[in-house]
């Protein structure tokens, strides 16, 4: 194993899924559903120690959980490990968090079955085209945690793009969100002769254009505001009188590199305030996938960092976002002012990062070999021939160490995905607003 530079503890969910593996030999089937019947399966095995059992288990639960969705869990051929799961998913236990998600996510009461093997319902799929409309004047609008990223675009060609800052997640009431989404898109359409659509990537999930659960609504309260929340960007976009389409920032990310490359089998990940991640299969399709990735475990250490939503410990959040740069930052040898905002605090790293600062170039060297491992983790759920990332932890040099780490990682640990794996960084310029030009294309007008 290739021990990050700046975290020696920690330990990658592929290297213990893999070991675990070796000596289970029992069948044990995992079924997670979610909107319109809509399955994912897998089939695995356990092995004889319970605690071991209930590791893994939850784990590959909570991993399937977040890159599919869903609000109903079924488990065959086990019973202690399906009563462990039961009660981990329960509004009080260890799971609370995630069933408040899914709960609110798809509005009924999330449920954890145990059933025979024989009525363990088979995966099932529903792929979806997605964007690719460059037709006539269109604003592409990417809402990240610190700024928005705004686009104009006429015929395919982006005319002007600019970055606002925002801070949505200290906001307690849903009208300054309303007015800032609503403000940066006028903005962009008084750059163009007309204005005939508009597209929205964000943060959050999302079903029919309503953004269910999103950590851009942080502070917001949910008893009195929450439904105002769901709708605002629904809201906003009725109220301009055109087309629009709403889409998760990490399946515009995955878009963004499938249209920029003329490729397919894209997983785009965006490292920003938060870890998006999103999925183009191999046909050119969204597989109706949620790829919240920021809450897919990555380190099985549980005394690793804590995420602070969630509650869980070594979720990519704290891995793959601004928040992995502060973290290593002190472990680096450098002292950040407390009272920076976030965005401001990775900016300061980023500064030493250009200067040359090895302390720097560290933090970075961790975040790509802890991304070396995710990858491999990923690729057991999604079929990756292209790898895109983005985000404002990527700019600069940050993004070159990162992918130069992550394939020392490949290369060394799994030949076979570097032989297959083409990493995709786009110039400067695209891999911080690129997002905004892919949602131009949502809609089609």
């Amino acid at each position: 194993m290739i021990t990050p530079i700046l975290d020696d503890s920690f330990v990658p969910a592929v290297y213990y899924n893999r070991d675990f593996l070796k000596t289970a030999t029992r069948p044990f089937s995992i079924a997670v559903e979610r909107e319109d019947g809509l399955v994912y399966r897998r089939d695995t095995m356990l092995g004889d120690d319970f605690q071991a059992n209930c590791l893994y288990a939850e784990r590959l639960i909570k991993t399937i959980l977040w890159c599919a969705g869903g609000w109903k869990v079924m488990l065959s051929g086990d019973h202690d490990v399906y009563c462990y799961i039961r009660d981990a998913y329960t509004k009080t236990g260890l799971r609370a968090f995630d069933v408040d998600f899914w709960s609110t996510t798809y509005e009924r009461d999330f449920v954890v079955e145990e059933r025979a093997l024989e009525d363990m319902p088979e995966s099932h799929a529903r792929p979806l085209a997605i964007g690719r409309n460059l037709n006539g004047c269109r604003v592409g609008f990417d809402a990240g945690g610190s700024d928005i990223k705004v686009a104009a675009v006429v015929n395919g060609e982006t005319i002007w793009a600019e970055e606002l800052i925002w801070l949505p997640k200290l906001a307690e009431d849903i009208s300054y969100h309303h007015e800032h989404i609503k403000n940066a898109i006028l903005k962009a359409a008084e750059k163009m002769p007309s204005f005939d659509a508009v597209g929205v990537s964000t943060a959050g999930v999302l079903v029919a254009n309503r953004a269910m659960v999103s950590h851009l609504f942080l502070k917001v309260p949910k008893d009195t505001q929450g439904e105002q929340c769901k709708n605002v960007y629904v809201d906003v976009l009725e109220e301009l009188g055109v087309p629009y389409a709403v889409a998760n920032d990490g399946d515009v990310a995955a878009l963004a590199a499938s249209m920029a490359m003329d490729v397919n089998g894209v997983l785009g990940i965006a490292m920003g305030t938060s870890q998006a991640g999103g999925y183009v299969d191999i046909n050119g399709n969204v597989t109706g996938w949620h790829n919240e990735l920021a809450f897919v475990p990555v380190d099985y250490n549980p005394a690793s960092t804590v995420d602070e939503w969630s509650g869980d410990y070594g979720c990519g959040v704290k891995y793959f976002s601004q928040d992995a740069v502060i973290r290593l930052a002190p472990k680096a040898g450098i002292e950040i002012a407390p009272e920076l905002t976030l965005a401001e605090k990775l900016k300061v790293v980023q500064e030493k990062l250009a200067e040359g600062h090895e302390g720097a170039k560290d933090i970075f060297r961790t975040i790509g070999t802890y991304f070396g491992y995710a990858i491999a983790n990923y690729a057991d759920f999604y079929d990756i021939r292209y790898l895109q990332i983005s985000g404002r932890v990527t700019s600069g040099l940050g993004g070159d160490l990162i992918i130069e780490n992550a394939k020392a990682v490949l290369q060394a640990e799994f030949p076979e995905l570097y032989k297959q794996i083409q990493f995709i960084l786009p110039d400067e310029m695209d891999r911080r607003v690129g997002q905004a030009v892919a949602a131009a294309s949502l809609p089609v007008a």
